[in-house]
């Protein structure tokens, strides 16, 4: 008689490692995007660094042809027209884009410390840099500034529409005396002259809680207009010293300094007084809130004016690290068209004042120093050209070198 035999069915045993019970997978998971995003972001640099090297080759050709066999415009658009035929999937040589390889070139070939650098930043970003820069060291501060904070294009088109280079370089701070020399060339940078939030929607008159509410709503473009590397840390932060109530307006961080930045807001001009109070709050975080690997606190003060004399007896003998800036929220126009509008006055003030000499049959002779603003002028009626405030060139070149 047959038998029939119970058969067991197996339960599926677990997996080991199963993910339910490895409590570790969420640091696995970011751990490795982590490193396929450093894969992608180097091999994006590798081949950037390779396409802005076969750009500079290109220009030291077109270069060297042009000395040697004297190569003219005609040779140049041929050679457009034969890489677009050999390279039909391949952008960027075109005539135009190969007149800015031979500029690219001629304008870097002698300079040591910027040729290196150019490879670190995309072609779009030299272009930029390279029809909007014409000295050497503002070119350095912005190719460093670029390959340091990774600005897009956008972004570093408009740090040079805003002078960011002559209001980084120009800023009043006590930082010689007191921050150690580690410190001294990157702090001096994290403090600009002059401030734009031009993304505020204020009016010209402003109570100072409003600015603070303003800036906190669009956080964001605050932290990006005061320059990168700043985190925010929060705005009526509270000290108590002594049982005692005291409120900083904002507190950000700087990633780079390691530093604790404490921000008054003042509507009103600079008077010294802001510093004894600045001294106080810097003071009360560095024993209270600063952390042991943290750098000693930094305070800035922002001023809707400033006299910059006053500022600087202000800064003499304080011992805590302090800077002194402004503020200009109405949008400024662009340096060019700054420019243009400047020249165009001058020649309608110019034809205004000849039609009314000649009017009374008494022509008179161009005003000298009226010759002198036309030929640059942007000095005379802009109130003065930020450049011909600046520190000498080895000291621009000193502070280059802490980015």
């Amino acid at each position: 008689m047959a038998t029939n035999k119970k058969t067991t069915s197996k339960k599926p045993q677990p997996l080991v490692g199963d993910i339910g019970a490895a409590k570790d997978y969420p640091a696995l998971l970011a751990e490795v995007k982590a490193r396929i995003q450093s894969a992608q972001y180097a091999a994006l640099r590798a081949v950037n660094k390779k396409l802005v090297g076969l750009y500079w080759d290109i220009g030291q050709l077109i270069v060297e042809r042009q000395a040697s066999e004297g190569w003219g415009k005609a040779v140049v658009e041929r050679l457009a027209t034969d890489l677009r035929r050999e390279f039909p999937g391949v952008g960027g040589f075109s005539a135009s884009n190969l007149w800015r390889m031979k500029n690219f070139f001629e304008v870097y070939r002698d300079c040591a410390k910027l040729a290196p650098l150019v490879r670190e930043i995309g072609w779009s970003h030299n272009l930029v840099i390279l029809e909007q820069c014409d000295d050497p060291l503002q070119r350095e501060f912005y190719l460093r500034m670029a390959r340091k904070f990774g600005w897009s294009k956008n972004v570093l088109a408009h740090q040079i529409d805003n002078q960011s280079y002559e209001k980084s370089l120009l800023g009043q701070t006590n930082f010689d005396q007191t921050l150690t020399p580690a410190l001294r060339a990157q702090a001096k940078l994290a403090v600009k002259d002059e401030y734009a939030f031009d993304f505020l929607e204020l009016g010209k008159q402003h109570s100072e809680r409003e600015m603070e509410h303003a800036l906190i709503a669009r956080i964001e473009d605050f932290l990006r207009a005061m320059g990168g590397m700043f985190a925010f840390m929060g705005s009526q932060f509270r000290l108590e010293v002594d049982g005692k109530e005291y409120f900083i307006d904002l507190l950000l961080f700087h990633r780079r300094l390691r530093a604790l930045v404490a921000i008054e807001l003042k509507v009103g001009e600079f008077v010294p007084e802001f510093v004894g109070k600045m001294q106080f709050y810097l003071a009360a975080l560095d024993a209270q809130v600063r952390q042991e690997d943290e750098n000693p606190s930094i305070g800035i003060i922002l001023c809707k004016e400033k006299t910059r004399t006053i500022v600087e007896y202000a800064l003499l003998a304080t011992k805590k690290p302090i800077g002194v800036a402004t503020y200009e929220i109405t949008k400024t126009l662009p340096k060019k068209l700054r420019k243009l509008c400047t020249t165009l006055f001058l020649d309608c003030f110019v034809a205004l004042i000849l039609a009314m000499t000649e009017q009374e049959g008494q022509w008179i002779q161009p005003i000298p120093s009226l010759q002198a603003k036309r030929s640059n002028p942007v000095l005379g009626l802009c109130r003065g050209s930020l450049k011909d405030q600046l520190p000498s060139p080895e000291a621009i070149a000193r502070l280059l070198e802490g980015i």
